[in-house]
């Protein structure tokens, strides 16, 4: 099945005359960027690429707001990779992401797609040695992808020389906007050119976050897909009632051999929630790995990876794995705990049946989610059923 077939029938709100450019060719990108996308597996371009891509080459501030998976990544890499003056070795694009593991992955990202194009990429984030971040930035870097942090740090320390610098792209900016990044990213900005291009980018984009934006966006187009559209199709959503906490761990366990069958991430709302299930389950010789917000991004670069190859298939996780991290072979997410918002919601389960793939999500659900789970329902236009006997077969 094509992998964007999926897509074909999602609503866009865009707010003025757009153009849709149906290939990659009709694009007029770069011959050896076009070698780049096909080599990364992609043939035809997603309905937000298809929108969005060429306006931001065009030079216009941008706001792209779509569901995981759509192929937002590519969207802000292939414009960033076409904007570059290839002979000047000083960043152009920064990109500024939430978590340490979606600024790496997007620097993975546009490297991949950027591989016929001999560019400097950087991952400019915390938990990675600043001399070599220092001595990456002196050799000259062209894209620069990190955390709000050390990009920070780079700049005061006049590390990161911001002169030639291009284009702003803010990922996941419901949350870059919000929470502790706020401050941050606004003392990043005072030291850009003024000319600097924005593009921002997020799967939800609540009314303030949009108010902000008008702050520092220069008459943005907004590409917005219709909020009751954000529901991933081919992911069946189901609940379990459990009547008391200490019962999940029951429950649970009686799932551990359909988690098995394909990769699982089981999500709670807590560290110490994510660490005392992942010792429990050990406790019981069920496999398991878990990552959570207090590991150093070593370890949390070891049980990626031991995830992503397979050898482990269940990863109990707090929401810091929640957001823009695409792991091909998970097809079921369960929520141990439900998440405190509606937001995250999509975000957890958008892990699951990425680009038309299917995937099944289970909630658990006490007597006082109940309310929760029917709010995140009728939020999403979607249907959240009692768990079937066969829910295997539906993987």
């Amino acid at each position: 099945m094509d992998k964007h077939n999926l897509q074909e029938n999602v609503e866009y709100e865009t707010s003025e005359q757009i153009t849709i450019y149906p290939t990659f060719e009709s694009m007029s990108l770069r011959e050896e960027l076009l070698r780049g996308i096909y080599a990364f597996g992609f043939n035809k371009p997603s309905a937000v690429q298809q929108r969005a891509i060429v306006p931001v080459i065009q030079g216009r501030d941008v706001i792209v707001q779509s569901q995981s998976g759509t192929g937002k990544t590519a969207v802000f890499s292939l414009s960033a990779l076409s904007m570059i003056d290839l002979s000047i070795r000083e960043p152009q694009v920064l990109i500024l992401s939430n978590t340490r593991e979606l600024a790496e992955q997007s620097a993975k990202v546009a490297m991949a797609l950027g591989d016929f194009l001999n560019v400097s990429i950087h991952a400019c984030i915390g938990g990675h040695s600043i001399q070599d971040d220092i001595s990456k930035l002196q050799h000259g870097v062209q894209i620069v992808s990190g955390t709000p942090g050390r990009v920070f740090d780079m700049i005061q320390r006049k590390e990161l020389r911001v002169r030639h610098l291009k284009m702003l792209i803010l990922d996941e900016a419901d949350e870059m906007l919000t929470k502790g990044f706020k401050q941050q990213v606004y003392d990043i900005y005072r030291y850009l050119p003024p000319t600097t291009q924005n593009v921002v980018v997020s799967a939800t984009l609540p009314q303030e976050i949009l108010d902000m934006t008008d702050k520092f966006m220069n008459n943005p187009l907004k590409i917005l897909v219709k909020r009751d559209e954000l529901t991933l199709e081919g992911i069946k959503q189901f609940f379990i009632q459990v009547d008391k906490e200490e019962w999940k761990f029951d429950t649970l366990c009686d799932l551990y051999d359909t988690l098995t069958i394909t990769q699982a991430v089981i999500f709670c709302s807590t560290i110490n929630k994510c660490e005392w299930l992942a010792n429990k389950m050990r406790e019981h010789e069920f496999t398991v790995v878990q990552m959570n917000g207090k590991m150093s991004q070593k370890e949390r670069d070891k049980i990626m990876a031991e995830f992503r190859q397979g050898n482990k298939r269940v990863l109990i996780a707090t929401d810091v794995w929640g957001r823009g991290l695409d792991v091909q072979q998970v097809s079921l997410v369960i929520n141990y705990d439900l998440p405190n918002s509606r937001e995250l919601y999509i975000h957890r389960i958008g892990r699951s049946g990425r680009f038309g793939r299917k995937g099944v999500a289970i909630n658990f659900v006490k007597q006082e989610d109940v309310r929760l789970l029917r709010d995140i329902e009728q939020y999403y236009s979607t249907q959240i059923d009692e768990m079937p006997m066969n829910v295997t077969d539906l993987l």
